[in-house]
C-alpha cells in the first residue's frame, strides 16, 4: 500500500455521522435546546434587487439569465458565468466547482442568486454565490444563518428549529407581573421573532442585539448566572473549614503577627488594614474563605497576604501560594522568607526548575508540616505534592491560571486535612485567598465574581510618586535613546520594553534582541542587559539580580516582567510599539516603575499609522493611572475577555448579554434574582434548568 493511498482507505472506514450526531456537537438534544439555538445573522431573501441597483459590499439577491459561461485556466481554474436582467449583467464566479455546477450555468437558463456583490474592474461580480431556482415564492421572512457543525448544513438546522417552535413547551419562567414591571417581551413572542423575524421588521435591532426580543433574552440569561451564583455561594457555606480565629493572647504563636508588623520599616494604609480585617473575619468562620484580594499596581497586595499566611500558620496549619511565573514566584518566595525566616517560621520554594536533590527535601519538608510556607509556581499543583495540614490556598495573578488548575491546589487542601482530623466524616476544605492586580469593574465583578467576596485596596502606599506618562512615535527613536543616556548618568535605571524576542517577517516589529545589541553600542559603557521568556530560570535570575543590585544600567526585557517585578531604583519605562499591547498590560508595565522617591517617566513609543482602538488605549494610558479607570475602559474596549483571563477555561458562560452595553441589565437581574431567591424558589429552579443546563456546576467552581 503506497503512503498516498492510505489516508483515502482510513478515510473511506470512517462513518459519516449522524444528522443526530451533528446536532450534539452543538449541544443539542432537547426541543429547548434548538430553540435557545439562537441565529449569528440573517439574510435577505424576501425580495428581488435589480442589478444595476447593486452595490458594492452589500448581500444582494439577484434573478436573472445566464449569457454566457466558460471554465478559465489562469491564473487558476475557475468557473465563470455573466447573468443579466433588463437594468445589466453581473458576473459570477467559483475557485472550486463541480461538474453539477459547470451544467447549471449553461447560457439561457434562469436563476436566482444571492451573494456578496463586489466591484471589479469590468463591473460588478459575486464570488461563490448562493444558486436557486429563478420565480419560486419569495420568503416572507428574514432568512435566519445559525452557528453550525462540519455537513449540518443550514436548511436541516432551520428545520429542526422550526419544528422545536411548534411543539416545545415555552412556559414562560418570569410571571406578567414581572414582565410588566421590567418591560419584557413574552419568552415565547422573544424568541419567535428572534427565529423567524417578518420581513418589515429592520434587521439591525435583530443583528445588534438591541430589539426587545434580545433584551429578554438577554435578561434571561444574566438572571440565569446571578441565580446560579448565589446558589453557588449558598452551597460553599454548607461546606466545612477550618476555623483560624484569632489566636489566644500569650502563646508564643499569638505574637507573630505584631512581630512582623513590629518589623515592617512602614505601617499599614487603612485600605490595607480594612480589607485584612475582611479577610481574617473570614478566616475565623466555620466555611471556606473565597476572596478576592484586589488592588492597583504596588498598593501592597503581598503584605496583606502575608499577614493573613501567619493567621493560618498560627493554628499550625500550612499555607500554598502559587504565582503563574517562576520569576512572580521566587520573588514572593525572597519577600516571604525575609519577613518570616526571623519569626521561626520554615518557608519552603518549590518551582519546576529545582534540581532533583532540591526538590525531595522540599517535598519531605511539605508532606511532614515541618514547612508552614510553600511557595511555587504550578509544581504545587504537581502528582506528589502532599501538604500535611493545608488550611489556606494564595493564589496570586488568578487570572493567569484556569479554573482546573486552581481546584487542584485546593483539592490537595482537601485530600490532606480529610487524613489529618481524626474522628471526624466531615471534608474539611482549605480556605481560598485570589489576589489580581488588575481591578475587577463594577459591572464584571457583579456578572462573573458575584459568588466572591471582593476585597479592594483602593489606595496607595505613602511615598508612592504618581508616574508622568509620555507618547512618542518612533521617529523619535534616537532623542528617547539620548534620554536613557542621561537618566543612567544621573544614576536612575531604566526598563526598555519589547513586544517580540527575535525578528518576525510577519510582523515589522522593534526586537528585545536587535534592540540589546543596538542600546549596547549607543550607551556604551553604561551596562545593559537582556531578559526574555527563553532563557532558563536560573539565567533569568541571573539577569533580575544583576539589575535589582544596579550591577545594570538599562534591562531590555520581553513582558515577563509585566508582573511582580520591584526594582524601586528603576525610574524610567520605554515600552516599544505601544500599540501593540493591551492596555491591562500597559498599566502593568507602568507599574514596575514609580517604586521609589525618585520622580518616574513611562515613554510609550508608538508606529505610526494607529488604528482607532491603539489611540484610544494610548489614550487612556496618558489621561489616567488609576488601575480601576482603566480597567473599566479596558472591558468598554473590548469585553470581558482579558480581564477574566483563562477563568472560564474556554466555555462561554454569557451567550447573548454583552457587559460594555449591558451592565443596566446585569443590575436589574442581580436585583431580581434576590426577590425570586427569597419568594419564588420553583421558579428559581425551572429558569435554572432552562439556561444553565451543563453550567452551574462549572459556575460552583
Amino acid at each position: 500500500m503506497s503512503a498516498r493511498s492510505a489516508p483515502k482507505r482510513q478515510s473511506a472506514k470512517t462513518p459519516a455521522l449522524s444528522l443526530e450526531s451533528k446536532f450534539l456537537r452543538l449541544g443539542l438534544m432537547s426541543a429547548e435546546d434548538f430553540v435557545l439555538h439562537l441565529p449569528l445573522r440573517y439574510e435577505d431573501e424576501t425580495q428581488i434587487m435589480p442589478i444595476a441597483s447593486a452595490r458594492p459590499g452589500l448581500m444582494s439577491q439577484i434573478e436573472g439569465e445566464v449569457v454566457r459561461s466558460e471554465i478559465v485556466l489562469k491564473p487558476r481554474r475557475q468557473l465563470t458565468a455573466v447573468l443579466r436582467d433588463e437594468s445589466g449583467e453581473i458576473h459570477l464566479r467559483w475557485l472550486t466547482f463541480y461538474p453539477s455546477q459547470q451544467a447549471q450555468m449553461t447560457p439561457g437558463k434562469r436563476w436566482r442568486v444571492r451573494g456578496e456583490v463586489r466591484g471589479v474592474r469590468h463591473g460588478f461580480e459575486m464570488v461563490h454565490p448562493k444558486v436557486s431556482v429563478a420565480g419560486a415564492p419569495l420568503s416572507m421572512a428574514l432568512t435566519p444563518v445559525y452557528p453550525t457543525t462540519d455537513g449540518l448544513s443550514q436548511a436541516s438546522l432551520r428545520k429542526a428549529i422550526g419544528s422545536a417552535l411548534t411543539t416545545v413547551d415555552l412556559c414562560d419562567t418570569l410571571s406578567h407581573t414581572i414582565r410588566s414591571r421590567l418591560g419584557l417581551m413574552e419568552l415565547r413572542e422573544a424568541l419567535q421573532t428572534i427565529h423567524s423575524p417578518p420581513a418589515d421588521l429592520d434587521p439591525t435591532s435583530l443583528l445588534e442585539h438591541t430589539h426587545p426580543a434580545w433584551t429578554r433574552i438577554k435578561f434571561d440569561e444574566l438572571l440565569a448566572q446571578q441565580l446560579s451564583l448565589a446558589a453557588a455561594r449558598d452551597q460553599r457555606q454548607v461546606r466545612r473549614a477550618r476555623p483560624l480565629g484569632p489566636v489566644v493572647s500569650g502563646k508564643q504563636d499569638a505574637s507573630l503577627t505584631e512581630r512582623l508588623l513590629a518589623s515592617l520599616p512602614f505601617a499599614l494604609t487603612a485600605a490595607q488594614a480594612r480589607v485584612l480585617q475582611e479577610i481574617e473575619s473570614d478566616l475565623g468562620r466555620s466555611f471556606p474563605m473565597y476572596r478576592l484580594l484586589q488592588g492597583d499596581v504596588g498598593s501592597g497586595k503581598t503584605i496583606v497576604a502575608a499577614l493573613a499566611a501567619l493567621r493560618a500558620i498560627s493554628h499550625n496549619a500550612q499555607v500554598a501560594l502559587m504565582a503563574p511565573t517562576e520569576l512572580l514566584a521566587e520573588q514572593h518566595f525572597n519577600k516571604m522568607h525575609s519577613w518570616f525566616e526571623p519569626l521561626g517560621v520554615k518557608v519552603c520554594w518549590l518551582a519546576g526548575s529545582m534540581p532533583v536533590k532540591a526538590k525531595r527535601e522540599s517535598l519531605e519538608a511539605i508532606r511532614s508540616g515541618e514547612a508552614k510556607l510553600v511557595v511555587g509556581t504550578q509544581a504545587l499543583i504537581q502528582e506528589g505534592v502532599e501538604f500535611c495540614a493545608l488550611g489556606l490556598v494564595i493564589v496570586d495573578e488568578q487570572h493567569r491560571f484556569g479554573v482546573s488548575q486552581r481546584l487542584s491546589l485546593s483539592r490537595k487542601g482537601e485530600d490532606a486535612v480529610r487524613g489529618s482530623v481524626a474522628g471526624t466524616t466531615l471534608d474539611l476544605i482549605p480556605h481560598q485567598l485570589t489576589m489580581s492586580a488588575t481591578p475587577i469593574p463594577r459591572t464584571l465583578a457583579m456578572t462573573f465574581y458575584a459568588d466572591l467576596e471582593v476585597s479592594s485596596i483602593d489606595e496607595l502606599p505613602p511615598g508612592r510618586t504618581p508616574v508622568v506618562t509620555k507618547l512618542f512615535a518612533s521617529d523619535r527613536r534616537m532623542d528617547i535613546i539620548a534620554h536613557v543616556a542621561q537618566a543612567c548618568a544621573e544614576g536612575q535605571q531604566t526598563y526598555w520594553v519589547c513586544p517580540l524576542i527575535e525578528e518576525s517577517e510577519a510582523l515589522d516589529l522593534q526586537n528585545a534582541v536587535d534592540t540589546y545589541a543596538e542600546l549596547v553600542q549607543a550607551l556604551s559603557p553604561r551596562r545593559v542587559g537582556l531578559v526574555h521568556g527563553r532563557l532558563t530560570p536560573a539565567e533569568k535570575a541571573l539577569v533580575m539580580n544583576s539589575f535589582r543590585n544596579a550591577e545594570l544600567d538599562v534591562l531590555v526585557a520581553t513582558t515577563v516582567i509585566e508582573v511582580g517585578v520591584d526594582v524601586p531604583n528603576a525610574s524610567l519605562m520605554i515600552i516599544e510599539h505601544a500599540e501593540r499591547f493591551g492596555l491591562a498590560q500597559l498599566h502593568q508595565l507602568r507599574g514596575r516603575v514609580g517604586r521609589g522617591a525618585k520622580r518616574s517617566v513611562c515613554v510609550l513609543m508608538y508606529q505610526t499609522p494607529l488604528s482607532m482602538l491603539a489611540r484610544q488605549r494610548l489614550r487612556a494610558m496618558y489621561e489616567t493611572q488609576d488601575g480601576f479607570e482603566i480597567a473599566q475602559r479596558d472591558l468598554d474596549l473590548r469585553g470581558p475577555g482579558e480581564l477574566l483571563g483563562s477563568r472560564q477555561s474556554g466555555l462561554t458562560l454569557l451567550k447573548f448579554a454583552d457587559l460594555a452595553q449591558d451592565g443596566g441589565l446585569v443590575v436589574v437581574a442581580r436585583e431580581q434574582a434576590i426577590v425570586l431567591r427569597e419568594t419564588d424558589p420553583q421558579t428559581v429552579r425551572k429558569h435554572l434548568d432552562r439556561w444553565m443546563r451543563g453550567k452551574e456546576d462549572y459556575l460552583r467552581t
